[in-house]
C-alpha cells in the first residue's frame, strides 16, 4: 500500500464525503474514489459504507482508520527527523488566530519563531473557535489559539491561561442595569455570537441557567466589533473582563454585578501530530512567550 492511499482513507473518514476529501487532499473526487478502491482490494476489507448522508467507516475501517493516522504522523516524524538531522525546522504552517492579537500574544510568538527558527513559514488565519478546532481536527490548519472546554480524541492542547467574561452594557444603561435582576437583564438586546463559537457557549450556559433565551438585537463575531457595539449602545453582551475594566473605566460601558464567566485558552494540534518536530518546535516557544512551566506541558497522545 501507498502513503497516499492512506492519506485519502483517513481524510475521507474524517470528511465523511469524497468530494470534501478531494478538496483537502487538492486531487480529484475519481482519484480519491480510486485509491480508497485499490486500498480496499489490497486490504481485501470493505472500510467504508456508501449512504446517502455521505461515507461512513465500517467497523474494520474504524479500527484501522488510528492505524492509519499512526502510519501517517509517523511519516511525517521521518521527514521532520531528517530536516532535524541537517539541523533545519523548515516547512510552512498554518494557525488559527483570534481575539485581541495583543492578548493572545501573536506578535511576541511570531517574533520568536522566526527567530529561532527562520526557515519556518507561517500563516495566519484568522478564525471563530468552532470552525478553528474543526480545521485542526481536520488537518486543515496545523494548530491554533482556541476558546472554551475541549475533551476530543482527535486534538491535544497545550493551556495558556485561564480567561474571564463580564456582562457589559452601554454606559447610558447604567440606571436599568446596575440594581436589574435577572428578568430584566435578559429582557434588554443582546449581541450574539455565531453558534459554533465558545463565547455563544458562555452565552448559552448563562441563560439555560436561569431558563431564559436572549433578547438578541444582532450577531457579530469579532471581539473587537462586539465592544464596539456595545459602547456605541446597541445592546448588552459578554467581554472580555480585561477589556470590560478598561472601557468601564473609560465611562464607555458599564458592568452589570461582579458576575464573572471563566473559559480558557489555548494551543490546539491534532494528537497524531504530537511528535511532529514543527508542533514540538511551536509548544516550545509558547512555553517561553507565555512562561508556563513544566506542570503546563501538554497531555499525552490517547488512544484514538
Amino acid at each position: 500500500m501507498e502513503l497516499y492511499q492512506l492519506r485519502s482513507f483517513v481524510a475521507v473518514a474524517e470528511a465523511g464525503h469524497l468530494s470534501h476529501a478531494a478538496e483537502r487532499l487538492h486531487i480529484s473526487q475519481p482519484a480519491v474514489s480510486a485509491q480508497i478502491k485499490a486500498l480496499e482490494e489490497e486490504l481485501d476489507l470493505l472500510l467504508f459504507e456508501r449512504t446517502s448522508s455521505g461515507m461512513v467507516p465500517t467497523a474494520a475501517g474504524q479500527t484501522l482508520l488510528a492505524h492509519a493516522q499512526k502510519v501517517l504522523a509517523a511519516a511525517q516524524a521521518l521527514r521532520n527527523q531528517a530536516k532535524a538531522l541537517k539541523g533545519e525546522v523548515a516547512g510552512r504552517v498554518r494557525i488559527g488566530t483570534m481575539s485581541d492579537p495583543g492578548f493572545i500574544r501573536i506578535g511576541e510568538f511570531l517574533n520568536a519563531t522566526v527567530e529561532r527558527y527562520p526557515l519556518l513559514q507561517m500563516e495566519l488565519h484568522q478564525e471563530v473557535t468552532g470552525e478553528a478546532f474543526a480545521k485542526v481536527r481536520d488537518g486543515e490548519l496545523d494548530a491554533s489559539f482556541y476558546y472554551g472546554d475541549l475533551e476530543h480524541r482527535l486534538v491535544s492542547r497545550l493551556r495558556l491561561r485561564g480567561v474571564n467574561y463580564r456582562v457589559a452594557a452601554p454606559a447610558a444603561w447604567k440606571d436599568r442595569v446596575i440594581d436589574a435582576d435577572w428578568n430584566a437583564i435578559s429582557a434588554l438586546p443582546w449581541i450574539t455570537t455565531p453558534s459554533i463559537s465558545s463565547h455563544h457557549k458562555l452565552v448559552r450556559e448563562l441563560f439555560d441557567k436561569h431558563g431564559a433565551e436572549p433578547s438578541k438585537v444582532v450577531e457579530a463575531d469579532q471581539e473587537s466589533v462586539i465592544a464596539n457595539l456595545v459602547v456605541s449602545g446597541v445592546g448588552l453582551s459578554l467581554i472580555r473582563e480585561e477589556l470590560a475594566l478598561e472601557k468601564a473605566a473609560a465611562g464607555e460601558v458599564c458592568l452589570w454585578r461582579d458576575l464573572r464567566l471563566e473559559t480558557t485558552l489555548w494551543f490546539i494540534y491534532q494528537f497524531a501530530r504530537h511528535d511532529d518536530l514543527i508542533i514540538r518546535s511551536l509548544l516550545d516557544v509558547l512555553r517561553d512567550t507565555w512562561k508556563l512551566g513544566e506542570d503546563q506541558a501538554p497531555p499525552p497522545r490517547q488512544r484514538p
